[in-house]
C-alpha cells in the first residue's frame, strides 16, 4: 500500500494527480483485502486498468486499485468455435494478437484499441463494424458490496453503443475479473466494409484477406491517424458519436448539405469528428491542450504539461461550440474523475 501516490504513469493522458492510497492487486484475495481496507477507512474507490479511458481532473482522496490479474485460457467448443477467457489485467491489443496467432477470429477489427481486457465490456468497445457484444459470452465480476463472485451473461450486460450495465445501474457496484469470448477457428466472418479497411487492403495488394490481414489494415489505419499515447498523452476518442432523430437530421441537412450521417431506424448517427471539425477545432491548441490535427475526436496533452482541468475545460469548449452551431450536445466518452 502506497500513500500520496502519483497516478501520472497510470493514465494515458499523462496527467499528474495523486491518490491518497494506491495498491496493485494480482489475485482476487488481494483485491478483497484492499476492499476491506477501503471499507474500514471509509475510502472511495478508483479502479485502474490500462488508464486509457479516464481523465483525472484532481487528486483522488481515496484508494486507487490497479487491477493486475493476468492469464488467458482456451476451451474448444466444436469444430469451428473456441471459448477464450482473459483476465482483466491483460493488455487488450496483446490479447487480440494472442487470438490472431492462434487463428481465432472475431476480434481482429478491434486491434490496437488501448486499455485492458477488464474495461472492454464496460463501454462495449467497438471499431470498424465490430463491437465486444458480437463475440461476448460472459464476464466474471466481484460484487463490491457482498464480495461474492458473480457471472454476467450477454443479456445481463445490456450492451448498447459505448454502453453497458456497468456504466448505468451497475456503476460502482462491480469490478470485472475476467471476460470470455466465443471466437471462430476456421469459418471466419471477414468484415472489411467499414472505414478505410477495403482501401487499405488494396494498398497492401490483398484481395482475399485473412483475419490477420484485416488486423494489419486496422493497425495501419489507426497508426496513420491516431497518436500513440506512449508518445503524446491522449485517451483515444474523447466523445461519443451522437445519435439524433431523423427529423432533426433532415432539418440540419437543409442548412448544412455536407453533413454526414448513418441512418438506423428512426435515428441517425452523426460523426462527432465531422461536427467538431466544422466548428474549427481540428488541430486547434489552447495552452497545453489541443485537438489532434489528423483526428479532431482526439484531445491531446500537447505539451505534456496539461492538467486534467485544462483538458476538461478544452472539451467543454468543443461541446459548447457544437451545441451552438448544430444544436447537438456531444457526450464525453472518457470517464471524468
Amino acid at each position: 500500500m502506497h500513500e500520496n501516490f502519483s497516478l501520472q504513469p497510470y493514465n494515458t493522458f499523462g496527467v499528474e494527480a495523486k491518490a491518497k492510497y494506491f495498491i496493485e492487486v494480482q489475485t482476487i484475495d488481494e483485491l478483497k483485502e484492499a476492499l476491506n481496507f477501503s471499507n474500514s477507512h471509509a475510502l472511495k474507490l478508483l479502479f485502474l486498468g490500462g488508464g486509457s479511458n479516464i481523465l483525472l481532473t484532481k487528486d483522488f482522496e481515496g484508494l486507487a486499485i490497479k487491477i493486475n490479474l493476468k492469464g488467458i485460457s482456451e476451451q474448444s467448443l466444436d469444430e469451428n468455435h473456441a471459448l477464450v477467457t482473459a483476465k482483466a489485467g491483460e493488455n487488450w491489443h496483446e490479447f487480440v494478437m494472442f487470438c490472431l496467432e492462434k487463428n481465432y477470429g472475431g476480434l481482429e477489427n478491434l486491434s490496437l484499441i488501448p486499455g485492458n481486457v477488464g474495461t472492454s465490456p464496460m463501454q462495449n468497445i467497438g471499431a470498424y463494424g465490430t463491437e465486444i457484444k458480437d463475440v461476448f459470452v460472459s464476464c466474471t465480476v466481484l460484487n463490491l458490496e457482498t464480495q461474492e463472485v458473480e457471472i454476467f451473461d450477454l443479456e445481463q450486460c445490456r450492451f448498447g453503443y459505448r454502453d453497458s450495465i456497468f456504466k448505468q445501474e451497475g456503476k460502482g457496484k462491480y469490478v470485472i475479473l475476467e471476460v470470455t469470448f466465443k471466437l471462430t477457428k476456421k469459418d471466419h466472418r471477414i468484415k472489411t466494409e467499414y472505414g478505410a479497411i477495403q482501401s487499405e487492403l488494396e494498398k497492401l495488394h490483398i484481395s482475399t484477406p485473412t483475419i490477420q490481414d484485416v488486423s494489419k489494415a486496422v493497425i495501419n489505419i489507426r497508426q496513420s491517424k491516431l497518436p500513440d499515447p506512449k508518445e503524446i498523452g491522449n485517451a483515444g476518442s474523447f466523445f461519443k458519436n451522437p445519435t439524433i432523430p431523423v427529423s432533426q437530421f433532415e432539418a440540419l441537412k437543409q442548412q448544412f448539405e455536407n453533413i454526414q450521417g448513418y441512418p438506423n431506424g428512426d435515428w441517425v448517427k452523426v460523426p462527432a469528428g465531422w461536427l467538431i471539425e466544422q466548428c474549427g477545432w481540428k488541430g486547434k491548441q489552447i495552452g497545453n491542450v489541443a485537438s489532434h490535427q489528423l483526428q479532431s475526436l482526439v484531445i491531446i496533452n500537447a505539451t505534456g504539461k496539461a492538467t486534467g482541468k485544462e483538458i476538461f475545460d478544452f472539451s467543454t469548449g468543443i461541446i459548447n461550440s457544437v451545441k451552438e452551431k448544430f444544436g447537438i450536445e456531444l457526450e464525453r466518452e472518457v470517464n471524468i474523475i
